[in-house]
């Protein structure tokens, strides 16, 4: 009985499409965000916007070689982490399919990618918050 309770909420759910393309993300307002955080924390050495957007744009190739290999409940599932609060990330979005073993990473890039990741960003902000 308990079984069928919780499954009842289900029931009226449509089902999500899951998309066959790499979600549009808006990172460039993202990107100069992290880039004046950086500057602003005094962290050395800064990122810039410009390396911010290269990484991201990397990131979204290196995901289109290999979005269609990957089940589409781990798509969704990690889709919805790398645009979580409003933030969007490509190196979010290629970091949580390749902890869950389904995108190949390509050699990593001198210097490694940084784009605009949220855990960097809340590492920043804890320093931030530390500081004061």
């Amino acid at each position: 009985m308990k079984a069928a309770l919780l499954v009842l909420p289900l029931l009226g759910q449509p089902a999500m499409p899951i998309s066959d393309r790499v979600p549009v993300f808006n990172v460039e307002a993202l990107c100069r965000d992290v880039s004046a955080d950086d500057k602003a924390s005094g962290l050395a050495p800064a990122q810039d916007a410009g390396e911010c957007m290269r990484d991201e744009t990397i990131a979204q190739q290196q995901l289109s070689s290999t979005w269609l290999t990957v089940p589409g409940p781990i798509r969704e599932s990690c889709e919805g982490e790398a645009s979580a609060d409003g933030i969007q990330s490509y190196v979010d979005l290629l970091t949580c399919l390749q902890m869950a073993g389904w995108a190949n990473p390509a050699p990593p890039p001198t210097p490694p990618l940084r784009g605009a990741s949220k855990m960097r960003n809340a590492r920043n902000e804890l320093k931030n918050e530390l500081k004061n």
